[in-house]
């Protein structure tokens, strides 16, 4: 998720300063997360980071915004992308969005906005795709109706080729990173992940053939996460897919709470794939 707002006012030069993004920034870039809404810890920002590069704009020494950019590959995602709300109106989110953009390089970049930040990213040439669509809440155990088992690292190769037909991301070692963190669900034509994250704990990407193997997956991971908060970032076209997967998250006892636009940048063709992405890593990571 990206959180900025446009402003024509000329950025102070002598005032504000940019950094690139270190683990010695995490401590206050969490503190500008909280403040706008964001329920990352620092362990998430952690996992962020270390599948990113970034920058930090800094006022008398304090860290006022963030940014990251993280390459999988020929594609990119942007995020993190925070301004302290005392020093917006000075044009420091596109100063940020230039720096970040730059260490895509000639990568096609993606991010999901805010509402506010939509104009500001269209002026960058970003161009809307469709909308992630937040589910969360105390999860209902409802038993998936087809077979789902547990997957262990030795499984990360096949989950890579899936998930790369899917999303054109290659994220090896990302998906490696939060598998050895959390559970690997796998059935038939796909395979999620739950691991923790924010408020509590969250499904994964969900990466499958069809629907209905989508369901069976956030069923598993109801079961496994019953009577606890679980969250999921649904692609938008999900929505409109034969299962519901929308009306499926809400009856598992995960309300509607949100979510952003999905945008893209210097998009290249999507290749033909038997494969979805169902929901995303997150909505930093897609």
């Amino acid at each position: 998720m990206t959180q900025t707002k446009p402003d024509s006012t000329a950025l102070s030069r002598n005032k504000i300063s940019f950094e690139p993004f270190t683990q010695s920034h995490i401590a206050e870039a969490l503190e500008l997360s909280r403040a706008v809404g964001w329920p990352h810890r620092a362990e998430d920002w952690a996992l962020n980071l270390s599948v990113s590069e970034g920058v930090v704009a800094l006022a008398n020494g304090r860290v006022v915004g963030t940014a990251l950019c993280s390459s999988f590959g020929a594609v990119a995602t942007l995020n993190m992308i925070i301004v302290d709300a005392a020093m917006r109106g000075r044009g420091l989110g596109r100063a940020l969005m230039e720096r970040v953009i730059a260490l895509g390089e000639a990568r096609e970049l993606r991010l999901v906005a805010t509402a506010d930040g939509l104009p500001l990213y269209e002026k960058l040439g970003f161009k809307a795709v469709g909308r992630i669509l937040q589910h969360q809440g105390v999860a209902n155990a409802a038993p998936p109706e087809l077979p789902v088992t547990t997957g262990t690292l030795n499984d990360i190769a096949g989950l890579v080729r899936m998930d790369t037909a899917a999303s054109g991301l290659s994220r090896e070692g990302l998906l490696s990173a939060i598998v050895a963190e959390g559970d690997l669900l796998t059935a038939a034509g796909g395979f999620a992940v739950v691991r923790g994250f924010g408020r509590g704990k969250v499904i994964g990407p969900i990466v499958a053939r069809d629907a209905a193997t989508a369901r069976a997956l956030m069923a598993e991971a109801s079961v496994r996460c019953a009577g606890r908060f679980l969250r999921v970032d649904l692609v938008g076209q999900a929505e409109d897919e034969g299962g519901g997967l929308a009306v499926y998250a809400r009856q598992l006892g995960l309300a509607s709470a949100g979510g952003g636009i999905a945008m893209h940048c210097c998009a290249r063709p999507a290749e033909a794939s038997d494969f979805n992405t169902y929901a995303f890593v997150s909505q930093a990571l897609g």
